[in-house]
C-alpha cells in the first residue's frame, strides 16, 4: 500500500481539529464584526508586483511564484493578507476618505516554514485599520487582539510592545546610510549587544550615537523601561513622541502584562511605528503580531495611515475548546425514499440526518435517535442514551452497563466479535486518564466462559 506523504511542514486538519477551527474563525469573524471591523475576501493568488514582493525582502522569500497559462504573466500565491488589504483600501475602497475597519480569515502559503515548529499554509486571521493616524487606533487594536486571543486557552497573555520610530530617529539623527541602517537593524533583531557596540565602534560614530545604539538592545522589561529610555536616550523630539506612544498604551492596558523591548524591529517588513505583540503561556513564539504600517498604500496610489494585526488561527491548535460532533438521527436506508420530506425538513431545521446502510460508518458516536413512521407520521424515536455513551471516556460503570442494556444487540454483537477474537486491545484516542482501564474491568466481568479468561490490555 502507498504511503501518501506531505511535503514538510504541510498537514491535513482532521475532523475533530477541523470543527474547533471552524468555530474559531466563527467566533473570530462575530467579535470582528460588532467592533465595527467588515470582512474581505482577497483572492488568495495575484500578479507578483500586487504582493509587494519587492518592497518587503522576507515576504519575497516566502511568496511562491508560477507562471499565469492564461496571459503568461508571474503570479504570486500570497504569503501574507495585509498587503491585499491595503491596495483594497487604496484602490477598490478608494470613495471612503475616512476610516476603513476591515478584517480577514483566509489560507496563505509560505514557499519556506518561519520556524522550525511553523506550518506553510497558515490560516491567517486578523483586523486592520486604515485613515487615522492617532494612537487611539493601535490601542483599539491592541484591545480587539487580545480580546482574540480568549478564544483559545493560552494561559496568561504577555502584550509585548515595540517602536521602530525610536531606532529610526537615532539612525536620522547620526546620519546612517541605508546599508548601515539594515546592519544595526539585524544585529539588533539578534539581540547581538557586543556585535552593536563593535559595529558602531567601527563606523566611529558620534559617542553620544554609538552609545544610544549600544543601550537599545538593554532597554527591555516591564514598564519602567520607558522611564529609564527617557533618561538615557537622547533628547530627540522624534523618541520622545515614540516613547509617548507606547505610555499611551501602557495606561490603557493597566492590569494587563506588558514587556517592552526598544530593539524588537521586525527586520525586512513594512512596519513604520508603533510595534505590538500577544505571547500565551507555553507557546514558543508570538501567537499574534500586529503593528503600525502608514503608508503602504502609497504603492497603490492611496498613502494612508494604518494599523493592525493578524495570527495563524492554526497555531491555536491544542488550546481551542472541543466541539463535540452533532447528534445524529438514523434512518434505514430502506425507508429513505419514504420518508424523503420528513429528513429534509429536519435538516432544514438543523438536525444531521444519517442514512443507514447496515454497516459501520464514522457518526455511529454520536447517534441520539432514529426516524421512524408512526401512525402513519415520521418521528425521530430518541434513544435514551446515546449509543456511545456506554463506552464513552470517563462515564461510571453503572451508566456504562445501563447503555448497554438499552441496545443489548449491538452488545451481542460485541460478545461475539470477542469470543472468535484470540486477544481484546482497548485503544484509546488521548494520553492519560480516558476511561480505557474501566473499559477492560468492566469486558472482563460482562463476558463469560472461554471470553471471560481472554487476555485484555488497555
Amino acid at each position: 500500500m502507498q504511503s501518501w506523504q506531505l511535503p514538510e511542514h504541510v498537514a491535513d486538519v482532521l475532523p475533530t481539529n477541523a470543527r474547533q477551527l471552524e468555530s474559531a474563525r466563527e467566533q473570530l469573524l462575530t467579535l470582528f464584526r460588532v467592533h465595527g471591523y467588515e470582512l474581505v475576501q482577497p483572492p488568495l493568488m495575484e500578479y507578483s508586483h500586487s504582493l509587494l514582493t519587492h518592497i518587503d525582502a522576507g515576504l519575497s522569500l516566502k511568496t511562491i511564484l508560477v507562471v499565469d497559462q492564461l496571459s503568461g504573466r508571474q503570479l504570486g500565491i500570497r504569503a501574507d493578507i495585509t498587503p491585499q488589504v491595503a491596495r483594497i483600501d487604496a484602490h477598490l475602497l478608494s470613495a471612503n476618505q475616512g476610516i476603513n475597519r476591515l478584517c480577514y480569515a483566509g489560507p496563505v502559503l509560505h514557499a519556506r516554514p518561519e520556524g522550525l515548529l511553523n506550518m506553510r499554509e497558515p490560516l491567517q486571521a486578523g483586523a486592520e485599520m486604515y485613515g487615522f493616524a492617532d494612537i487611539r487606533a493601535d490601542i483599539e487594536l491592541i484591545d480587539l487582539m487580545l480580546k482574540s486571543m480568549k478564544i483559545a486557552d493560552m494561559g496568561e497573555v504577555l502584550l509585548s510592545l515595540g517602536h521602530i520610530g525610536v531606532f529610526r530617529a537615532l539612525s536620522d539623527a547620526a546620519h546612517l546610510d541605508a546599508e548601515q541602517s539594515a546592519t544595526l537593524l539585524a544585529l539588533m533583531q539578534d539581540k547581538d549587544t557586543e556585535a552593536v557596540e563593535t559595529q558602531v565602534k567601527a563606523w566611529k560614530l558620534d559617542g553620544m550615537w554609538a552609545k544610544a545604539f549600544s543601550l537599545l538592545p538593554r532597554l527591555y522589561g516591564g514598564r519602567e523601561v520607558l522611564s529609564a529610555a527617557r533618561e538615557r536616550l537622547p533628547d530627540l523630539s522624534a523618541v520622545g513622541s515614540a516613547l509617548d506612544e507606547l505610555q499611551a498604551v501602557c495606561d490603557a492596558f493597566p492590569n494587563q502584562k506588558v514587556h517592552i523591548d526598544l530593539s524588537e524591529l521586525r527586520v525586512d517588513n513594512y512596519h513604520t511605528g508603533l510595534l505590538y505583540a500577544a505571547y500565551g503561556s507555553n507557546f514558543h513564539d508570538a501567537v499574534a503580531r500586529g503593528g503600525r504600517y502608514d503608508g503602504l498604500g502609497e504603492y497603490f496610489g492611496r498613502a494612508r495611515p494604518a494599523t493592525g494585526f493578524s495570527f495563524d488561527l492554526r497555531s491555536f491548535i491544542g488550546r481551542l475548546p472541543a466541539i463535540e460532533r452533532q447528534p445524529v438521527v438514523l434512518v434505514d436506508a430502506d425507508d429513505a425514499e419514504a420518508a424523503r420530506e420528513a429528513v429534509e425538513a429536519l435538516r432544514e431545521q438543523g438536525q444531521c440526518i444519517v442514512i443507514d446502510y447496515g454497516i459501520g460508518h464514522n457518526a455511529s458516536e454520536e447517534v441520539t435517535g432514529r426516524l421512524k413512521k408512526a401512525d402513519g407520521v415520521w418521528q425521530v424515536e430518541k434513544l435514551q442514551i446515546p449509543i456511545h455513551s456506554g463506552l464513552k471516556a470517563n462515564q461510571g460503570r453503572a451508566q456504562s452497563r445501563l447503555g448497554l442494556k438499552l441496545i443489548h444487540d449491538n452488545f451481542l454483537i460485541l460478545i461475539g466479535y470477542m469470543a472468535m477474537a484470540k486477544n481484546v486491545v482497548v485503544i484509546g484516542a488521548q494520553w492519560g486518564d480516558e476511561g480505557k482501564g474501566k473499559i477492560v474491568d468492566w469486558l472482563a466481568e460482562e463476558t463469560s466462559g472461554s471470553a471471560a479468561r481472554k487476555p485484555f490490555c488497555a
